[in-house]
């Protein structure tokens, strides 16, 4: 399961984007280093960075059609809470830019 995993998530970041190009760019970051040759080490860091990232989500999205609605209500709370924390952010950094323009 975790190599499968892995290799649709390889394929996700790097050789087959399709139609998921625009979701995709929050996910280019994700990065495992293998230390000491232990690969299997390494498949479970990159199964829960895939995991916390959400990749894991869209690939089961992909295969069933169906979500439960307590899954439903996770998401839109995730997207919510992520949604203010990115207006929030750039509320703060308007306000940054304003005062450096007035100073200047």
């Amino acid at each position: 399961m975790i190599q499968a995993a892995a290799k649709r998530g390889a394929s996700l970041l790097g050789l087959g984007l399709g139609s998921l190009s625009s979701q995709l760019q929050q996910w280019r970051g994700i990065r495992v280093k293998v230390r000491n040759n232990n690969l299997d080490h390494a498949l479970l860091i990159m199964q829960r960075k895939m995991q916390s990232s959400g990749i894991e989500r869209m690939i089961k999205i992909e295969q069933t059609t169906h979500i439960k609605k307590s899954e439903k209500r996770v998401l839109a709370k995730k997207t919510l809470q992520c949604k203010l924390r990115s207006q929030d952010l750039a509320r703060k950094l308007k306000a940054i830019l304003v005062q450096k323009v007035r100073g200047l």
